[in-house]
């Protein structure tokens, strides 16, 4: 299966992945400031360590846990897409414009995270989301959404 729609879901992955490596690039430093030594911890959770680092430094983890979140959506409505044949050029376009948003959305989180440009930048990528769920509807049940 070769589907348009499956460069978007690459993409997205990717940049996952760099947000994992941008996470830990901020966060051991922030850890060796903190005089946290690595090897005696037991137990945890990320989120401990927002009592002991600088919040700017936990910005790209937050980031990290929230492309694990909505994206799933995403991942699950573009392969659902793919597998129905749908997932070519106007599909395609508007998965694009939703990876686009959640990269835009990643950068001013894990840089200046400013709310309500965060929240601007998340719900316009909501609107993608609906518009690739209700073309799988209209596909599936065989309306025309064309």
């Amino acid at each position: 299966m070769h589907s348009q729609i499956l460069g978007p879901v690459i993409t997205l992955v990717g940049w996952s992945l760099i947000m994992w490596i941008w996470l830990y690039a901020r966060r051991i430093p922030a850890m060796k400031a903190a005089k946290i030594d690595i090897g005696k911890l037991t137990g945890g959770t990320g989120s401990d360590l927002k009592q002991v680092i600088p919040a700017k430094s936990q910005w790209p983890a937050d980031n990290y846990n929230h492309l694990m979140e909505q994206p799933t959506l995403f991942y699950a409505i573009c392969l659902t897409l793919a597998a129905m044949g749908e997932g070519d050029n106007l599909n395609a376009m508007i998965a694009w414009a939703y990876v686009a948003l959640r990269i835009a959305h990643s950068v001013v989180q894990a840089t200046v995270n400013r709310i309500i440009v965060r929240f601007t930048l998340f719900a316009l990528a909501t609107i993608p989301l609906i518009m690739l769920t209700v073309h799988a509807a209209t596909a599936f049940w065989g309306v025309s959404s064309h």
